[in-house]
């Protein structure tokens, strides 16, 4: 059901915001899961890039977490200050303020719930999460060195609203890295949309392929995660809503009806 909603209705800027926040809110809310930390679809690193060597706590979320990985690389973090925008569990913004050596970085999501949870569960000294909204981001001009924007935009209900928050907010010379997915129709209008955002685009690739790999490779992992987490009777909707092989959003990825991109833009 619920990627049934996200394929037919996340074109409608108010079913975004009247049904998103509630569903993260509850998510957060109701499976407090000490282990799950990602709501990404993940990814496997191409054949240009090299294999990313995790320390043995992190492997269980290799697919989810290199997704952040491959994308917070392509700028230089280190010693910087970052903002995620959509933090979701916080498992993206705590790997990279432990492993990329920012000199700040906060995760920023519209879920106060979200928020509560990755305060608990991630911690480090140049680590913090509060709650805000995308489209009115709660921080003052020139702030920030690099926003992170990773499978959240689709959620937003006005894609304009929040390029230029993050134009606001980005130091000059900052950078704003994103991914996201949309069928062709909107994947045409998101580019427009990035492109007459005011920033240079220096980097984009689609990654459809690498991310249905990652659906198939993370398989067992995420149906152990969902019979640990949740009861029987909802086995079937989470299996979608996480994307498990076989889902409508592997399908529609497989069959590039749907098409996964990343970008960087830098602010002049």
């Amino acid at each position: 059901m619920l990627s049934w909603l996200f394929l037919e209705l996340t074109e409608y800027p108010w079913f975004r915001r009247l049904v998103w926040k509630p569903i993260y809110e509850t998510l957060a809310r109701k499976y407090p899961v000490s282990n799950w930390h990602f709501m990404n679809y993940g990814y496997t690193p191409s054949d240009t890039e090299p294999p990313l060597e995790l320390p043995p706590q992190e492997v269980y979320h290799r697919y989810p977490l290199q997704l952040y990985h491959y994308l917070a690389t392509k700028v230089p973090v280190a010693g910087k200050d970052l903002l995620e925008v959509g933090s979701g569990r916080g498992g993206g913004s705590g790997y990279i303020a432990q492993y990329h050596s920012p000199h700040s970085m906060i995760g920023m999501d519209l879920a106060q719930n979200a928020v509560d949870f990755s305060n608990r569960v991630h911690h480090a000294p140049n680590l913090k999460y509060v709650q805000g909204n995308a489209e009115n981001l709660p921080f003052a001009d020139n702030s920030f060195d690099v926003v992170i924007n990773v499978e959240s935009c689709h959620a937003y209900g006005s894609v304009s609203k929040f390029l230029a928050e993050v134009k606001r907010v980005l130091r000059h010379g900052g950078y704003l890295c994103i991914t996201d997915m949309r069928g062709v129709p909107g994947l045409e209008k998101l580019n427009a949309e990035l492109n007459s955002a005011g920033m240079n685009k220096i980097f984009e690739d689609d990654i459809t392929e690498q991310v249905v790999a990652a659906i198939e490779l993370d398989e067992t992992n995420k149906w152990n995660q969902i019979k640990e987490a949740v009861p029987a009777r909802y086995h079937k909707m989470f299996g979608e809503f996480a994307g498990v092989a076989g889902s409508q959003i592997h399908l529609q990825l497989k069959e590039r009806k749907l098409i996964y991109c990343r970008w960087v833009f830098q602010k002049q």
